[in-house]
């Protein structure tokens, strides 16, 4: 599977054949065939392992701080490097849902694992005061998700110039002022976190998600 998703990754979707997975995994294709049905089924096969991959990326684990808006400023982070792993994969994942239910729905999926996060985490808040409590948890979520997705799209994908620390930073106030985030679960940025910007159009290390569940 890994080299069917190097030859994707290399070739694209439409261009990328059976024989090049074959010669990239120096097997035959009787054994292609022992595994994946079709270049369709190794696709899909593909798509729910980026799924996977992006998912567990983008999870603010347990050591990241207590603060709503610093656990949301380190979900976009998250996400934004978890696309910059994937993106290309992701791209093909919508084209190929346009002809396909079974693409469809993994995109879906993948976008409903974050959505669902999301919405639990703003309920949350909301339970504990510090948030807006007339906003509709999962609308909210899939509206301010799909800003975070969009701008990864045009910064990572299409080359918009932006250092990763501003990126995040915008994102992350946007996200706080949009779901009423009280004055007192918020924090300035700090002198030290200005200074930390580095121009990461692609950033490299860990992969995310919009701010979710455990996220926020």
């Amino acid at each position: 599977m890994q080299a069917g998703r190097e030859v994707f990754e290399e070739h694209g979707y439409d261009a990328a054949r059976i024989d090049d997975v074959c010669r990239r995994a120096q097997v035959s294709h009787g054994t292609f065939y022992t595994y994946f049905g079709s270049k369709e089924a190794l696709f899909g096969e593909v798509a729910e392992a980026v799924v996977g991959e992006m998912f567990a990326a983008s999870v603010v684990g347990a050591a990241a701080p207590d603060d709503p808006y610093a656990r949301i400023e380190a979900a976009n982070r998250l996400y934004l490097r978890a696309w910059a792993e994937n993106s290309r994969l992701v791209r093909m994942l919508e084209q190929a849902a346009t002809t396909d239910d079974r693409f469809g729905r993994l995109l879906l999926e993948l976008r409903e694992v974050f959505v669902r996060r999301g919405a639990e985490g703003l309920a949350r808040l909301q339970a504990q005061g510090l948030a807006d409590p007339d906003l509709d948890p999962r609308l909210t979520a899939i509206m301010l998700g799909g800003m975070v997705e969009q701008f990864a799209h045009v910064w990572l994908d299409l080359g918009e110039q932006a250092q990763e620390q501003a990126a995040v930073d915008h994102l992350t106030r946007l996200w706080a002022r949009a779901i009423g985030l009280t004055a007192a679960s918020t924090r300035a940025e700090t002198p030290a976190e200005s200074a930390a910007d580095t121009p990461a159009r692609s950033p490299a290390g860990t992969a995310d998600q919009s701010p979710a569940e455990e996220d926020v």
